[in-house]
């Protein structure tokens, strides 16, 4: 890539903000992650008998499956929050960036 057409792309406000509205965004949603997946891994090894606590009277199921279903949920949820902000968001940023730069 041409080093002015870099220089350009670096110095231009748009991708400054977009930079950092992706790197905020994208630290905020790991960290949720990282809470939950480690929160349920902390409750198999420290809380077994919670989760293994029947929900009812001659039920097979216990606490631990939704819960363990829920990170999974939330996995899927949190990542289609992230494509839908970045399809709102970032891609409009990207695309004022690349119009800055060819002008």
């Amino acid at each position: 890539m041409d080093d002015a057409l870099v220089s350009r792309i670096t110095a231009n406000p748009k991708y400054q903000e977009l930079k950092a509205k992706r790197s905020s965004f994208g630290w905020t949603l790991t960290i949720a992650m990282l809470v939950v997946y480690y929160g349920f891994i902390l409750l198999v090894a420290f809380n077994k008998p919670f989760l293994a606590t029947r929900l009812g009277e001659g039920v097979t199921t216990t606490i631990g499956m939704p819960i363990g279903l829920g990170v999974i949920v939330f996995t899927v949820v949190i990542t289609a929050f992230y494509v839908r902000r970045a399809n709102a968001e970032f891609d409009a940023l990207s695309d004022a960036v690349v119009k800055g730069a060819l002008k």
